[in-house]
């Protein structure tokens, strides 16, 4: 579980601007601009789930 904290942020950073110009070009904009709200919305889940809070 320890990789997947370390890696979350990471992911997130480099997946999003790789997804979602390549759904805009070859799909259109519309589906890009979803790609982008389920992407991050996930990304955000993800980051709050992982998040590891001081007691």
């Amino acid at each position: 579980m320890r990789w997947f904290v370390a890696i979350t942020p990471l992911a997130g950073a480099m997946a999003f601007p790789l997804v979602v110009p390549l759904v805009m070009t070859r799909v259109g904009i519309g589906a890009g601009v979803l790609v982008a709200l389920v992407l991050s919305s996930f990304w955000f889940i993800a980051m709050l789930k992982t998040s590891e809070m001081p007691h």
